[in-house]
């Protein structure tokens, strides 16, 4: 399918410099409003809780899903993370260990993290995620083609991916924000993955320099507002990648919020891709520190 005839159908990106300014004008709303213990509980909520390392083993992940399980009983105060998210050979490492709750399984996918393998092996990797339990998967738009202006190719290798894949299952695709840079791409990125069926655009891999920024999540959120004023189908956003403390969390949350509307606060629409965030957004929320995971 040809894509990128469609983006002449969207006004141009903003500035840099408006950008900024936006971002300026959110974090002062976010410190004004959002530094509190009902947005770091649902922030928490809306975790992909991670383990994304060279070093990860069926034991590994097994202790950290168990735990993740077990979070349940021990904080019933504090509504837990959203789902795990690993390597698509562990999904049913993880599926045994949260079996009964209500958590999703996330798998990266497609040659995570650079997506540069055979377009066949990306679209397999995803099929066996799915087949082996994997509600969510994560994968990455490919970069390379982004920057050379080859938008039809990119897009059309979320589509193929996209058709290995049930309806219920949820599409998220990293545009590796750090990477592209400009506004320009980052809002061209978004567009062409909703476009060829993402269901969340995602800032980063957490694999490279630069993850998520404020400023690449405004640009992606007014993307996605864009969209959805023309298409009337909500996509979801997700940041991932250097969101460390607790106020990031809220910055993320605010800049949705402000962008997207109360709607999009929802942990179908809203996710934090984190691993060290998660007990630093708990010692927020509990006043003192906890180190649970």
């Amino acid at each position: 399918m040809e894509y990128a005839n469609h983006l002449k159908e969207y006004a141009p990106a903003w500035s840099a410099s408006q950008v900024d300014e936006e971002v300026a004008r959110i974090r002062k709303a976010a410190e004004a409003r959002n530094h509190n213990t009902e947005v770091y509980k649902f922030c928490y909520s809306a975790i992909d809780l991670t383990t994304l390392s060279c070093n990860d083993s069926v034991k590994s992940v097994t202790e950290f899903a168990r735990k993740a399980a077990e979070f349940y009983q021990k904080y019933p105060h504090i509504p837990n993370v959203a789902s795990i998210c690993i390597y698509p050979s562990f999904v049913e490492t993880v599926g045994l260990a949260v079996d009964g709750t209500p958590m999703k399984i996330t798998s990266v996918g497609g040659g995570f993290p650079a997506a540069q393998t055979f377009l066949e092996v990306k679209a397999l990797e995803v099929a066996m995620a799915v087949e082996n339990g994997a509600d969510e998967v994560d994968i990455v738009l490919n970069v390379g083609r982004m920057l050379t202006g080859e938008y039809d190719e990119a897009a059309n290798e979320v589509e193929v991916i996209r058709t290995e894949m049930d309806d219920d299952v949820v599409l998220k695709v990293i545009i590796e924000s750090g990477a592209l840079k400009t506004p320009e791409l980052i809002r061209k990125a978004s567009l062409l993955s909703m476009l060829a069926g993402a269901d969340f655009v995602k800032t980063s891999t957490g694999k490279i320099d630069v993850a998520a920024t404020p400023e690449a999540a405004v640009v992606m959120c007014q993307a996605i507002r864009d969209y959805y004023d023309k298409t009337g189908r909500k996509v979801g956003f997700k940041a991932a990648g250097g969101v460390r403390t607790a106020e990031d969390a809220a910055l993320y949350y605010t800049i949705v919020e402000e962008i997207l509307g109360k709607e999009w606060l929802t942990t179908e629409l809203f996710r934090i891709g984190a691993s060290s965030a998660a007990n630093n957004i708990l010692s927020a929320i509990e006043g003192s520190e906890v180190k649970y995971f």
